[in-house]
């Protein structure tokens, strides 16, 4: 799947909650939620990524001046994600059928603290509605580069779990090591990263909050991530991403 085919879907959901949004503040009153801080947690998805990319912890609190006449508020984030190589292809070995991905490297975890500015563009009533902010901030990116592992045959009857070595043959795989090998010989890599998105508040109760983040992410490191062996790997890494939010506000 390409990257253009991945992010389609992403720009027409934010497409459809605009047009709501927009129909929403011809028809608004003056009874607007009202709220000076926000506390909320989720599960995120990008282009970099499967289903499940990461874990987010997000945190905005009012600030007393306004932002062109609306309201702002400071903007606080903590992602923690797995990013993919775009051509980690998943393989079944003859023999057992067990899945790996050949030719992967390295797992690459990167923990986001992120910092800025969220602007309410579209508010809602206090207990019906869809509110809409913008968003950006930016924040170094901790990349935790963890070996792949791989388990293989090195003699009849014998199985050695390693991390993956081009220089064997395929054949000897029978499957992926444990998730969990090789914490202790990660390597560091610090980089930044900038994010630009937009959140909408879809829920119907005053102190609760469900919602989506919907935007675009882009990092760079100092020098390349080895994730795949024997293909290009990159520094910099951009992704549209949707974020599914839960928590209160206050």
């Amino acid at each position: 799947m390409t990257t253009v085919s991945r992010v389609l879907p992403i720009v027409s959901i934010l497409g459809l909650l605009l047009s709501v949004c927009r129909a929403q503040a011809q028809t608004a009153d003056t009874d607007e939620d009202k709220y000076t801080t926000v506390t909320t947690y989720g599960v995120t998805t990008n282009t970099n990524s499967g289903i499940l990319g990461g874990f987010v912890f997000r945190h905005s609190k009012a600030l007393p001046n306004l932002f062109q006449g609306k309201r702002q508020f400071r903007y606080m984030a903590l992602e923690i994600v797995n990013v993919k190589h775009p051509k980690e292809v998943q393989s079944q070995t003859p023999y057992s059928g067990a899945r790996y991905v050949y030719n992967k490297q390295n797992y690459l975890f990167v923990v986001r603290p992120q910092y800025g500015r969220e602007i309410s563009l579209f508010t809602r009533t206090a207990d019906e509605g869809i509110a809409i902010n913008g968003i950006i901030a930016v924040g170094p990116s901790i990349g935790i580069i963890k070996p792949y592992y791989v388990q293989y045959t090195t003699s009849p009857g014998q199985v050695d779990t390693r991390p993956f070595d081009p220089s064997l043959q395929p054949e000897l795989i029978v499957g992926a090591g444990s998730f969990f090998q090789g914490f202790d010989k990660s390597k560091l890599t610090l980089g930044l990263n900038f994010k630009a998105a937009v959140a909408f508040e879809l829920s119907a109760f005053r102190n609760n909050m469900t919602g989506l983040e919907i935007g675009f992410l882009a990092e760079a490191y100092p020098k390349e991530v080895v994730i795949m062996n024997a293909t290009n790997n990159r520094s910099v890494y951009t992704s549209g991403f949707v974020t599914l939010f839960f928590g209160n506000k206050r």
